[in-house]
């Protein structure tokens, strides 16, 4: 499959990374409204990981600085758009309207509306439309949802999933709320799909944090409720700029044991503490998640299938419920 990435920053360089270990896929345009990114060096990018950037040979591919471009291109199948939140409806919807397959990352939209046509023009086109939830394809996360689906650790009776960052001083727009919905829709969107995906949507939610986005603070503290009395905490968010260092982790309460982990310890193993009383380091694949999550794609796209690991129709719902709980913040 011949695919063209919009948008080289972060995200775009992430995804350029991992698209060269997709077996059958080539990447044969790029677009960015930079043009010194289209030269190939992107060594000065940095993201929430720290700097991810190195140079890239387009010489061969389509470089484009405007979409209009890319989506005319006859030689692109599939567009992979990295582009900031506010333009990932607009470009997504000319992308299908292109006939492109379309991979966004996440979030799917910034307004919910925008999101469920993006969701009705991909099902009426026949189009693939998938959103880069990469939580359901990160190894420890994955390991996760399959024991807790397989209840053979019985019921689950907590869980804790917590995300956290400085503020994103590399970039303008993310710093933008109008732009980028702040820290819940573009941090903790990750956190609330993966709960959904596992969970299900909550009978009852409440949500308390702060936002002074000025000072790079944007955080929330989210307690979702099931009808088993079960509670779900979803956590986290930006908290200052620059210094703060990112970090992921859950803890998940089941009747036979409870599931650890966090990316800063013990690197970033999956541990089982069981009701025997014996801690045990469970296996989980080796493959990284954006890599994982683009085969995915590839192959969907590839068979015509649709991505039933990760729907749009749940990126649609996942938005929903962030701007519900942001929203929610401080009332009484």
């Amino acid at each position: 499959m011949r695919i063209g990435v919009i948008g080289l920053g972060f995200m775009g360089t992430t995804h350029l990374q991992a698209w060269r270990k997709v077996a059958g896929a080539e990447i044969v345009a790029v677009c960015s409204d930079e043009p010194e990114k289209l030269t190939g060096d992107l060594s000065a990018v940095k993201g929430n990981l720290g700097g991810s950037g190195e140079k890239f040979d387009f010489s061969q591919m389509g470089r484009y600085t405007e979409v209009a471009g890319i989506l005319a291109d006859e030689n692109v199948q599939a567009v992979d758009i990295c582009l900031p939140t506010h333009l990932h409806g607009p470009v997504a919807t000319a992308a299908l309207q292109a006939g492109k397959h379309v991979l966004v990352e996440k979030p799917i939209a910034l307004v919910p509306d925008e999101a469920d046509a993006m969701v009705a023009l991909a099902r009426s086109s026949g189009l693939m439309l998938m959103v880069g939830q990469v939580l359901r394809f990160l190894p420890q996360y994955r390991a996760l949802a399959e024991a807790v689906r397989s209840g053979e650790y019985g019921p689950v009776r907590s869980a804790m999933f917590r995300r956290r960052c400085a503020a994103p001083f590399w970039s303008t727009w993310l710093g933008n709320a109008a732009q980028s919905g702040g820290g819940v829709v573009d941090l903790l969107i990750h956190d609330i799909d993966f709960v959904l995906s596992v969970f299900g949507s909550p009978v009852r939610q409440s949500a308390s944090g702060f936002e002074d986005m000025a000072n790079g603070v944007d955080t929330l503290h989210a307690v979702l409720g099931y009808g088993d009395g079960l509670e779900v905490v979803v956590t986290g968010g930006w908290h200052h700029r620059k210094a703060y260092p990112f970090s992921m982790e859950f803890t998940v309460v089941c009747e036979g044991g409870t599931f650890e982990f966090s990316s800063g310890v013990a690197g970033g193993a999956l541990t089982l503490y069981g009701k025997d009383g014996e801690a045990r380091v469970l296996p989980v694949s080796e493959q990284d998640g954006f890599e994982a999550e683009l085969t995915y794609f590839h192959e969907c796209c590839s068979k015509g299938e649709a991505p039933l690991l990760c729907p749009p129709e749940d990126s649609a719902k996942a938005l929903r419920l962030a701007l519900e709980l942001s929203a929610e913040r401080g009332k009484a």
